[in-house]
Parts: C-alpha cells; structure tokens; sequence
C-alpha cells in the first residue's frame, strides 16, 4: 500500500542555511536591537517577562512583536474627508 506523503517526500531540511549579504546584514541588525531592547528594561521588566514568556529568546520575540506593531499603529488612521 502506498502512503500519499511517500510519494513526494520533502527535501530534508538543513541546519546550514545560505544567506545572501544583505539578509545576513539584516539579520544581523535585528539582533542587535533584540539586545539593545533586551539591556535597556528595568531587571523587574526582564523578570516578568522571563516569567511570562519562560525563555528570554521568547520575551524578546514578544517585544519585538509589541515595537513593530506598535511602529504600524503609528499611522495615521484615513479620515474619510
């Protein structure tokens, strides 16, 4: 009996990705704001947000979440004039 996933399996998925210079250097970027985001709080920010999040790696995708959004609520909003 043939399974249709085995038809067609994906290619593996490796642990070696390729970038291209200019998304290695937005990469690259974006992690020195996750840091500087990260450094800046108060130490009861960072322990609340471990506790809520459990992993620092999460807060800060959570905080880079919240700043990103926050940074499209920014526009104003069509006044329909």
């Amino acid at each position: 009996m043939r399974f249709p996933h085995c038809l067609n399996p994906e290619p593996p998925m490796t642990d070696d990705p390729t970038f291209s210079e200019a998304q290695a250097s937005v990469l690259i970027g974006t992690a020195e704001k996750m840091v500087d985001i990260w450094t800046r709080l108060s130490p009861e920010k960072q322990a609340a947000l471990l506790a809520r999040f459990g992993t620092e790696e999460n807060a800060l995708a959570a905080l880079v979440t919240t700043h990103l959004v926050a940074g499209q609520d920014d526009t104003p909003a069509p006044s329909g004039k």
